[in-house]
C-alpha cells in the first residue's frame, strides 16, 4: 500500500523556478529499503541548489504554499538539466521508521528513530536506503536532523588532510556551524587549524570554542594576520566555502608567501612547496578569482561527500559515521533560529532570510507541524 503525504517541489522551466507544497504517493518500500515519517530536517546552503537557487526571491510572487520567481542568466541556461522536471528537496533529516522492505536489515529498523539521506526530505514521508540511516536511539529528531551532511563533511576534510600527508589545514568562513564542529574535531584530534571569519563578533565567538589561529578578514591587517597564522601552522591545505571572488586567492597568496620566505634562492616559478585548496560550497555565486601570483605549485579542486565517501571506503565511512553519533549532542551539535513547517518555510520572510545563509541563523522544517 502506498502512503499519502505532502512534500516541497521546485520546478524550473520557462526561466522561472516555482516551489510549492504538493500532495504526493509514496509507494511501500521494497528490498532494503524503508518508508521514514519525517520530523524534522534542516535547511543547509547545500539544499539551496534545489529549492531557491539564484532566484529573484525578491519580486517572486508569493502565494500560501508556494512561490515562482525569476531565474537570472547564466544560472538559467547552467540548469539546462533540469529544466520541465519537478524535483524534491531537502538532503538530511530525520525520523521515524514505519515500514520496510523485506531485507533483514531494512525490517531491523522498523519502530526506530533514524537520521538519513533521502534526498527529499522535506516531506512528511520518504523512502530512504537503510543502508544510509543512522539509528539515533533516544536522541531526539531535532538533534538527529543535521547528522549527515556537515558533521560527515567536516570530518571529511580531516581525513582528505590524513589522506594527503597535511598536518594542518585551513578554513573559511570559519564561523559557521560546520566550522564550528571543525574547530572541535580539530582540538580532539591535535590538528591545527587556522580560521578565516568576517566579523570582530566571529572571532569571539570562536575565541570562547578554544580556536587558536582566528583570523578577521575584514580587519586592516588581514594579510598579515593570514601569513602569521599560515607560518606557524603550516597549512598549506585549506576548504572553501565561499568560492566566488579572492578568498581562494588570497589564501594562496599568503601561502606563497610565507613559502617563499623560507628559500634559500630566487626561483622565477615561484616556491615548491605544493599549496591546495578545495572549494566545497558556493556561498557567492560571482566568478571565482585567481591572480598570477603563487608560482605553479597549487592545486584548486571541488570537494563533495559524497564522492568522498565513495573514494575512503566502506570502513572509513562507518568509522566517521559511529564517531558522529558519539558526539551528536556535544561535538557535532546544531542549533536552529527557527522552526517551520512546509508551508511556512514557503513564505516571503522565510525564504528571504535562510536564503541569506547567515551565521547561526539555520532554519530547521518539521514536516508534520
Amino acid at each position: 500500500m502506498s502512503t499519502t503525504g505532502n512534500q516541497i517541489i521546485s520546478t524550473l522551466a520557462d526561466g522561472k523556478l516555482t516551489v510549492e507544497v504538493v500532495q504526493s504517493e509514496f509507494d511501500a518500500p521494497t528490498g532494503n529499503h524503508v518508508l521514514v515519517q519525517m520530523e524534522a530536517a534542516p535547511i543547509n546552503p547545500s539544499d539551496l541548489a534545489i529549492l531557491t537557487s539564484a532566484a529573484d526571491l525578491e519580486n517572486a510572487e508569493y502565494s500560501p504554499g508556494k512561490f515562482v520567481a525569476d531565474m537570472p542568466e547564466p544560472f538559467n541556461s547552467a540548469q539546462k538539466g533540469r529544466h520541465g522536471q519537478p524535483m524534491p528537496a531537502g538532503n538530511e533529516g530525520a525520523g521515524t521508521v514505519i515500514a520496510a522492505g523485506e531485507n533483514e536489515s531494512a525490517q531491523a529498523l522498523i519502530g526506530q528513530r533514524v537520521a538519513c539521506v533521502p534526498g527529499n526530505a522535506y516531506s512528511q514521508y520518504c523512502i530512504a536506503d537503510a543502508a544510509m540511516c543512522l539509528p539515533l536511539g533516544d536522541i531526539s529528531s531535532e538533534d538527529g536532523a543535521s547528522a549527515f551532511v556537515n558533521p560527515m563533511t567536516a570530518l571529511g576534510f580531516i581525513e582528505t588532510a590524513k589522506m594527503e600527508g597535511q598536518g594542518a589545514i585551513l578554513h573559511t568562513a570559519a564561523a559557521s556551524n560546520l566550522g564550528q564542529m571543525l574547530i572541535k574535531i580539530c582540538q580532539e584530534d591535535d590538528l591545527p587549524l587556522v580560521n578565516i571569519v568576517r566579523r570582530a563578533e566571529h572571532v569571539e565567538l570562536l575565541s570562547s570554542l578554544g580556536a587558536q589561529h582566528i583570523i578577521n578578514s575584514s580587519a586592516d591587517d588581514y594579510v598579515a594576520q593570514l601569513r602569521a597564522a599560515i607560518d606557524a601552522t603550516d597549512a598549506f591545505c585549506g576548504f572553501d566555502p565561499i568560492g566566488g571572488g579572492r578568498a581562494t586567492d588570497d589564501c594562496f597568496k599568503a601561502m606563497e608567501q610565507v613559502a617563499t620566505a623560507k628559500m634559500t634562492e630566487y626561483s622565477r616559478y615561484g616556491s615548491s612547496q605544493l599549496k591546495k585548496m578545495y572549494i566545497y560550497g558556493r556561498l557567492d555565486l560571482g566568478p571565482t578569482i585567481l591572480t598570477p601570483a603563487y608560482g605553479f605549485g597549487w592545486t584548486l579542486s571541488g570537494w563533495l561527500l559524497t564522492p568522498f565517501l565513495q573514494q575512503a571506503g566502506l570502513e572509513t565511512m562507518l568509522r566517521m559515521r559511529q564517531r558522529v553519533l558519539d558526539g551528536l549532542t556535544t561535538t557535532f551539535a546544531s542549533s536552529y533560529k527557527a522552526k517551520v513547517n512546509l508551508e511556512d518555510m514557503l513564505t516571503r520572510e522565510a525564504v528571504l532570510d535562510y536564503r541569506e545563509m547567515k551565521t547561526g541563523e539555520k532554519y530547521l522544517v518539521t514536516p508534520h507541524a
